[in-house]
């Protein structure tokens, strides 16, 4: 009996949305095509009518985080301080994050740092530039709006997003390590005090 039109896109889509939870969560080693399979409801030799290979398929997973991402909402919306630095805010509770969030570039970033696959490696550094040139864009903005304490100079912008980017994803890194929440809340809070003293803002308690 043959497949109903579109079965084939469905079963794709759930093998992407199975894979793009598991990886966001966990990272491209530590989740095996029988794991995504699974998590999918099909079997392990469905895979292969859909994708080439788990690293295929990675690529595919990063593609469609980029939709809707948090970090592209963030550049979206107001243009204030405030919405600069809740990239960092909304990341204090990290298990309802991984639990609720709808993944995006940002992740890859969390979940790669130092993998040498050489499929994984470009992504990384392909979010490492789309996440830098979010950032760079509203300090421009923001800077020129005459709300931030330094000009709209590309160079000093350019280092600013540097520093803020290395905060952010060497505090998620170490607090996704750290089992207890109060120190996880600790990391995340200290990094997000030192970027808005970087940005000239007093202050900088995290909130729910």
């Amino acid at each position: 009996m043959p497949y109903a039109k579109g079965h084939k896109e469905k079963s794709k889509d759930r093998i992407l949305n199975s894979a793009t939870e598991l990886f966001s969560r966990y990272g491209f080693d530590k989740v095996s095509i029988a794991q995504i399979m699974h998590a999918a409801k099909m079997t392990h030799g469905a895979f292969y009518a859909h994708f080439e290979s788990k690293e295929a398929l990675f690529r595919a997973s990063f593609l469609e985080t980029l939709k809707g991402s948090r970090a592209a909402r963030l550049v979206k919306g107001p243009l204030s301080i405030k919405h600069l630095t809740s990239l960092v805010t909304n990341y204090w509770n990290l298990r309802e994050l991984e639990k609720n969030s709808k993944p995006g570039p940002e992740v890859v970033l969390f979940n790669e740092a130092g993998n040498q696959n050489d499929s994984v490696k470009p992504l990384f550094e392909a979010s490492y530039d789309n996440l830098k040139k979010m950032i760079e864009t509203r300090l421009l903005a923001l800077s020129k709006l005459k709300q931030l304490p330094y000009e709209a100079n590309r160079e000093i912008i350019a280092d600013k997003s540097r520093a803020i980017l290395s905060l952010l994803v060497g505090a998620v890194v170490v607090a996704k390590s750290i089992p207890q929440e109060e120190e996880r809340r600790s990391i995340l809070n200290a990094a997000q005090k030192q970027i808005l003293t970087m940005l000239g803002v007093k202050g900088g308690e995290l909130t729910d």
